[in-house]
């Protein structure tokens, strides 16, 4: 994991070699190393890291969603990289807002994204363009909302138990 200094050194390289408006900040919190990159720029600042870095994160762990209400832009999605090489890990962060929720897909470059955007898509509504199949993963094709965004209802679906299955409507009535 790189340390604050060697941070600041990736972002230095990814702003020297993709521009300054690339990362918008950096993070490094109890030992996690964080960049956060503008929405536009992921997908390009991702493939400076994996192929063009001089020391490159080639692996992709994990993408998620995260809702930060109230915070605004609230929605965020984080791509945690690996580097097995120099067992080094780097988290690339960026936050959208739930009026345009768009982001650069990152597939072609890391087909085990795949998924992983489809279930940001469907808890979040992060829409992912260039996606080969956004549709959703988790939820019924049919469903309305976003379960996992801080201000969608909880509850709401009545649970039929033993005790109240006559006057709890059926799904094939």
């Amino acid at each position: 994991m790189p340390d604050a200094t060697g941070l600041e050194l990736v972002a230095q390289r990814v702003r020297g070699a993709l521009g300054e408006d690339s990362v918008t900040g950096t993070r490094f919190d109890r030992g996690q190393a964080t960049l956060d990159v503008a929405p536009a720029r992921v997908r390009d600042v991702l493939a400076y890291l994996k192929d063009e870095d001089e020391e490159p994160f080639d692996r992709l762990m994990s993408v998620h969603g995260c809702d930060y209400l109230p915070e605004e832009p609230r929605l965020g999605v984080h791509y945690q990289l690996i580097s097995f090489e120099r067992r080094d890990r780097l988290g690339v962060r960026t936050r959208v807002g739930v009026d345009d929720p768009r982001v650069p897909s990152v597939v072609d470059l890391y087909p085990g994204a795949n998924f992983q955007e489809r279930e940001v898509y469907d808890m979040l509504g992060v829409v992912f363009e260039g996606h080969p199949d956004l549709r959703r993963i988790l939820m019924p094709e049919d469903y309305v909302g976003h379960p996992q965004r801080r201000d969608f209802p909880i509850g709401g679906e009545p649970v039929i138990f033993t005790f109240n299955e006559n006057e709890m409507p059926r799904w094939y009535d």
